[in-house]
Formats: C-alpha cells, structure tokens, sequence
C-alpha cells in the first residue's frame, strides 16, 4: 500500500524504503534501551540510544543531501 501511494505521488521508492528502514530502527532501538532499563543497566540503555541515533543520522544522509540540493536549486542566483 506504500509503494502504491509513493508511486502515485511520484517518490523515489528508494527513499520510502529508507523512511521504513530509519522507523525500524528506533522501535527496535527502544525497544531495547526500555528492556535494558528494565533490567536497572541505565548505562548500557544510554549506549543502546546513542547507537540508534547515529544509525538514522546514517541511513538519513542521503535523504538530507537530496532536501539540500533540491532548496539550493529553488534559490534563485
């Protein structure tokens, strides 16, 4: 149902794909870091959270280079 609404909206699949995969991580990130407090180890949830957040700042860097040319080419010269 996704693929069919990025298709009709005219989005580069490639980047609806990353979206999930970014989503993905951060539940199971949290999952995690809630499962690693439970268990009272704070510091590896910590660990755990900062692991996640470099993660989708990774997977997000070609999403990001996209946004920032696309707004470099709406400015005028």
């Amino acid at each position: 149902m996704i693929e069919k609404i990025a298709v009709n909206a005219n989005v580069n699949l490639i980047y609806v794909e990353t979206i999930l995969k970014i989503i993905g991580i951060a539940y199971i990130a949290e999952f995690a870091t809630q499962i690693t407090k439970d268990a009272g180890q704070g510091a590896i949830a910590s660990k755990i959270e900062l692991a996640g957040k470099i993660l989708i700042l990774a997977m997000a860097i070609p999403i990001l280079t996209v946004l920032i040319e696309t707004i470099i080419q709406m400015v005028p010269n």
